[in-house]
């Protein structure tokens, strides 16, 4: 698998000009809904990205919605999960990816569960990077942040390049190619979506314009870095016809070839 669609329930039925080697899809949306996964799985490889765990949040784990997940993977045979490095829950669901304080303290409540998580899936996690807008209480950098948390629950890490293109112009605390040069552990799974700029020092992660080729640019870095994973296109809003996204999968795997 190298390049996939993050594909939504929302999108219908998939042509059959689609060239991704794979599907991204929120098991969220999936789960109770067996008989139609079944079709999906039996005609395209799948990979699972949540949207609710809330890994950083104080609220309790839901150790019966992680079974779930858990059934649902050993039933399809699925062997990649991936979530966010954020909270999305505080006394309930706050229906937004909120970033965690970059803080020892974060680090380490953050690592204990992830440990549970990966003790009832059996099997290793990768978390991703999140944009953020706000400012946020720090003790260390955004990038030592994930490398801790990494190095201490053996996750891996899924690398939002878009992301990091984001944060590097909002928040101006480094550039794509210091936090991939900071950045240590090991990337399993990459993103990368597209953004608008809403004022000259402001862009919006909108997941609902087309990549671009800073985003591109930080692609190729981590590539070189870290190595070729699975990357997937990420396309929430405004989706265009099949021959948009085609074109940036056939972008994404010159990429790949060129390393």
């Amino acid at each position: 698998m190298n390049v996939g669609l993050a594909y939504k329930r929302s999108m219908g039925d998939l042509p059959r000009e689609l060239v991704f080697d794979y599907l991204e899809v929120a098991p969220e949306n999936w789960i109770g809904k067996e008989a139609e996964f079944e079709t999906l799985r039996n005609e395209y490889s799948v990979v699972l990205h949540g949207l609710s765990l809330s890994i950083g949040s104080v609220d309790p784990l839901d150790k019966d919605y992680i079974q779930q997940i858990k059934s649902f993977m050993d039933r399809f045979d699925l062997d990649l999960y991936t979530e966010h490095l954020s909270f999305c829950s505080y006394k309930g669901h706050l229906y937004d990816l909120m970033p965690l304080p970059f803080t020892k303290e974060a680090v380490n409540h953050t690592v204990d569960r992830i440990n549970q998580v990966q003790d009832i899936l059996q099997r290793r996690i990768a978390l991703e990077n999140v944009s953020y807008y706000g400012s946020i209480e720090s003790e260390m950098s955004e990038m030592q942040f994930i490398n801790d948390i990494a190095k201490s629950s053996g996750s891996g890490i899924m690398l939002d390049v878009n992301n990091i293109f984001v944060n590097s112009v909002n928040h101006g605390n480094y550039t794509p190619s210091s936090f991939i040069d900071e950045l240590q552990g090991d990337v399993l799974y990459y993103h990368n979506a597209g953004h608008y700029w809403e004022k000259p020092d402001l862009i919006i992660d909108s997941h609902g314009d087309n990549i671009t080729e800073e985003s591109m640019q930080t692609l190729k870095m981590a590539y070189q870095k870290f190595g070729v994973a699975p990357t997937t296109i990420e396309r929430d809003f405004n989706i265009p016809p099949i021959d948009e996204p085609n074109k940036e999968a056939q972008w994404v795997w010159k990429t790949i070839k060129d390393h």
